[in-house]
């Protein structure tokens, strides 16, 4: 049987093992499994390679997109640019360690070709908040497409501005606005983040990377206002589909 999983932790509202579960048996595909691995630390990733030496693959989810580099071998380089990694292709080899893996980051691709369809003129300037490792995949596309941004974050940092220096001009003139932090997810739902949703009109895209629940409270202050607005299961799904295909491509 070939395994797959998830690490992270906690798990208990995760998307992707039910996702699995659900493909392979919509696909008929009988001889894989997907199990969610809640680690409290990242260094038990070795523990899990020996006691499943039939695991292909990893999805990785917070706390660890980050501190996973420090375990593998090789990165692939749009997931090294970006310094987070949110899946590994496992390979068994007879030499020290026993195992090669290889870091992806799926997420881009994902992010890609859920915001790519929705894209207007009008957005031409972002405003990403969160400075996380969720964010740096937002980055990532929104450079790759010569979509200028800035960063809004509660922590201070360079190049990116806090909340509170966020004015109703900013966020008039900044007409794709992408919520890649947890606030507003179940059972936090009550939450949005802190702006001036009274400066978002017509022309606004708000895009939210949470996905549970469907309509979060930002995606709701900004559809009252006329704005578009998406969540992010569809790059979650978009996501996974691709770790699938790294899964099973041969080693490089």
């Amino acid at each position: 049987m070939r395994l797959f999983g998830l690490i992270g932790y906690p798990l208990e509202h995760s998307f992707s093992p039910q996702y699995f579960a659900n493909k392979f048996e919509q696909e008929g595909i009988t001889d894989c499994a997907y199990r969610a691995f809640p680690i409290k630390a990242l260094d038990e990733i070795t523990t899990l390679l020996t006691r499943y030496p039939n695991l292909e693959g990893l999805n990785v989810t917070k706390p660890y997109k980050q501190m996973v580099l420090n375990y593998l071998n090789t990165v692939d380089g749009e997931a090294y640019s970006i310094g987070a990694v949110n899946t590994i292709r496992i390979r068994f080899q007879e030499t020290e360690g026993g195992f090669y893996l290889k870091g992806f980051n799926t997420d881009i691709y994902g992010f890609y070709h859920s915001l790519n369809p929705l894209l207007t003129s009008d957005h031409k300037q972002a405003l990403i908040l969160g400075s996380g490792g969720a964010s740096k995949a937002v980055q990532y596309v929104l450079a790759s497409m010569g979509i200028g941004y800035r960063l809004v974050s509660r922590k201070p940092g360079e190049q990116r501005i806090n909340y509170e220096e966020l004015t109703p001009d900013i966020i008039a003139n900044s007409k794709l606005i992408i919520n890649s932090t947890p606030i507003g997810t179940h059972p936090r739902a009550d939450e949005a983040p802190p702006l001036a949703y009274g400066a978002i009109g017509s022309e606004h895209l708000l895009y939210d990377l949470v996905y549970n629940p469907s309509e979060t409270l930002f995606m709701q202050k900004g559809r009252a206002k006329g704005a578009t607005v998406k969540n992010g299961r569809e790059m979650l799904e978009l996501q996974a589909e691709r770790s699938w295909v790294l899964w099973n491509e041969e080693s490089g």
